[in-house]
């Protein structure tokens, strides 16, 4: 037998992860931890967050061209990320599983004491290593804030704090974050969670 006819099966012992674009630097991260060396990333444009109707097709899209590959196994990295329950029902349809919670802001709290938390978490703006490393190009510009910054109120006048959902112990990564809670008119507080409920998902893959 060849080599590209023996492909697919030597393919479905791997898994093929789906993950917002968000949390790649992460994902890569656990995985490295954990000593994985059957996973394969692909990534969806984090951009994404701002059009959460993009993520179910995307996602389904993805899983399909996985299948065609020769991948098995498939896990989505993603939580339901606001498609309001159009990427459980691809999942379902397609017999895969994702990461537990409505965010991944839940699920590096830790979806629990998220839960826990209750109307805390409503007045909170968070910020996460992403968002840290990115906050210019991902929110800033996008919102046209760089352009019209009056329209901090619009955006942020009912969030009372910006929470950091640090992953990494970097000062310079909390300095950007402090940076952006001021931008924002913000009160800064910071939470050292690490990966959370991620590491969990990717350990049993």
């Amino acid at each position: 037998m060849s080599m590209s006819e023996n492909q697919p099966e030597r393919i479905g012992k791997r898994v093929r992860v789906i993950a917002c674009g968000m949390i790649a630097r992460e994902v890569l991260a656990v995985n490295a931890q954990l000593g994985h060396d059957h996973i394969d990333l692909k990534c969806i444009d984090a951009n994404y967050h701002h059009y959460p109707d993009r993520i179910a097709p995307a996602v389904d899209q993805a899983i399909r061209k996985a299948r065609e590959e020769g991948y098995e196994h498939i896990f989505i990295g993603y939580a339901d990320c606001g498609t309001g329950g159009e990427l459980d029902k691809v999942c379902a349809a397609h017999g895969v599983e994702r990461i537990e919670g409505p965010h991944c802001f839940s699920f590096y709290m830790g979806n629990a004491a998220f839960e826990a938390a209750g109307d805390d978490m409503m007045t909170t703006f968070f910020i996460t290593d992403f968002l840290a490393r990115h906050f210019e190009a991902f929110l800033i510009r996008p919102l046209g804030l760089d352009r019209f910054p009056e329209l901090r109120d619009t955006y942020f006048g009912h969030y009372e704090r910006a929470l950091y959902l640090a992953q990494t112990d970097d000062p310079e990564l909390e300095e950007k974050a402090r940076a952006a809670a001021r931008r924002l008119g913000l009160r800064f507080e910071l939470r050292r969670t690490g990966y959370g409920d991620l590491t969990g998902a990717l350990a049993q893959l």
